[in-house]
């Protein structure tokens, strides 16, 4: 029966993940629907979406200190009941500020929701074999969470309305929520809250996103964008600089100085910054160059998302405790790699397109994304301070898909020049693919030679 109710967990938390990540994207879609109805401006509008990224990035590392002092199963339903909420509220909507408003206590909930969820797997399944399965089911709903937002948010505004790409989140959250009679018992630890630390750690991640933000519109050069983010680098040294003094820091230094660690969230985070880039330009190039409707454009994303569920269950999960980390991580970065040089080759002239080009890259990225996220969570959250090390692993890639939008848009902007569509824009998607390619490559190396001094194949260790 114990084995039977830890098993139940997992769809529980599966569907947590897929609300988090989902929301990341299935707004995008449904905002120009949403800007005529209440009149959004075209200056301001960029917050549907900001809000959400900005709250979740920036309070992952508070969200998991609550996990903490709450007990992870407590804040997971926290997390859970509040975001039901703030969906509702979204929904509900009656002009822009309530939206932006209610997309930041999204984001929030999430920040509390995101790793509660991870630290409750990592509790409820210890065996290798186990929490390889279940870590690999986790990593595909993640995987495959970003495409599902695009066609739902796509189907949803054109059959019913834009404001059930926010309502549709409450009935899976409140399903969640009844089934966290299934979640493992943990305890409660307390502690302080670390006010200073959790402050300097979401205003250094507020200043970087904006800057990379900005740096799509201005340009890598404008004062504006170096100033942001100088003001992000100096309040990061400025957290660091807390945390080495604080008695009980809400990111204690001790996880980011652990190798084992920081090659998962250099992986995870190069990972994320290359593949959220290639989802933007496959967007744009299936619509654009290839003509496809969205709706359409959404549902050839499903085979990469396909990929990456066959990469993290079949392969990562199942070769879990079985290989070093390193022996999935690497070749899962040179995959995707691959997948993206695949499409450097397109020209204007190209034919068959489909089958001899975006088919093999969604594949080939999807494989190595899946490869990458179930040993990277594993080997982030292997070890003591599980909350903090959940929210670290979390905040990885946020950072890398925001930086991954903001610096490989730019390029692809100053690749195109000046010249007639389709031969500019095909121009800029491959030459920022390349770049794309060649962070992933340097990745690859990075992480294997952070990885290759760890004697970790089973991922085992005390969780708290």
């Amino acid at each position: 029966m114990e084995d039977l109710r830890r098993w139940w967990a997992l769809p529980v938390v599966g569907a947590a993940q897929l609300l988090v990540v989902l929301d990341g994207t299935i707004v995008n879609i449904a905002l120009p629907t949403a800007q005529r109805a209440l009149g959004m401006t075209d200056a301001n509008r960029q917050w549907a979406i900001t809000a959400y990224a900005l709250a979740f990035g920036g309070l992952l590392l508070i969200g998991g200190r609550v996990g903490r002092a709450l007990g992870h199963r407590r804040a997971f339903a926290l997390g859970l009941a509040g975001f039901a909420a703030a969906s509702a509220l979204g929904g509900l909507a009656w002009n822009p500020p309530v939206l932006f408003a209610a997309r930041a206590l999204q984001g929030g909930f999430a920040a509390v929701l995101a790793p509660a969820g991870l630290s409750l797997l990592m509790i409820a399944f210890t065996e290798p074999k186990e929490r390889g399965r279940a870590l690999g089911v986790f990593a595909a709903v993640g995987a495959a969470g970003a495409a599902v937002g695009l066609i739902a948010g796509g189907l949803l505004t054109e059959y019913a309305s834009w404001r059930w790409c926010l309502y549709v989140n409450v009935p899976v959250a409140l399903m969640a929520l009844a089934g966290t009679a299934f979640l493992p018992r943990d305890r409660a630890r307390g502690g302080s809250l670390d006010l200073p630390g959790a402050l300097l750690a979401a205003a250094a991640f507020a200043a970087l996103v904006c800057g990379f933000t900005e740096a799509e519109g201005r340009g890598w050069g404008s004062p504006v964008v170096l100033g942001l983010l100088g003001l992000g680098v100096a309040l990061v040294a400025a957290f660091v600089a807390v945390e080495r003094r604080t008695a009980d820091p809400v990111l204690p230094i001790r996880v980011l100085r652990d190798r084992a660690r920081g090659g998962a969230f250099a992986a995870i985070a190069l990972m994320f910054l290359a593949v959220f880039g290639f989802y933007l330009f496959m967007s744009y190039y299936l619509q654009a160059v290839l003509g496809y409707p969205p709706v359409e454009a959404g549902l050839v994303l499903v085979v990469n998302a396909a990929a990456a569920v066959v990469g993290s269950t079949l392969i990562a999960g199942r070769l879990h405790g079985r290989v070093a980390p390193v022996a999935l991580i690497v070749p899962g970065l040179l995959v995707a790699a691959a997948g993206m040089l695949v499409l450097t080759r397109v020209t204007p002239e190209s034919t068959d397109v489909l089958a001899l080009h975006v088919l093999p890259a969604l594949v080939l990225t999807g494989l190595g994304l899946g490869c990458v996220l179930p040993p990277t969570a594993a080997l982030a959250t292997t070890g003591g301070d599980l909350g903090a090390a959940s929210a670290a692993y979390h905040a990885s890639q946020q950072l890398g898909a925001a930086l991954g939008t903001a610096l490989l848009n730019t390029v692809a902007a100053a690749a195109s020049g000046v010249g007639a569509p389709p031969a500019a824009l095909v121009r800029g998607y491959t030459t920022a693919l390349s770049v794309a390619a060649g962070i992933l490559l340097a990745g690859a190396l990075l992480v294997g030679l952070l990885l290759s001094r760890t004697d970790t194949v089973a991922t085992k260790g005390k969780t708290s």
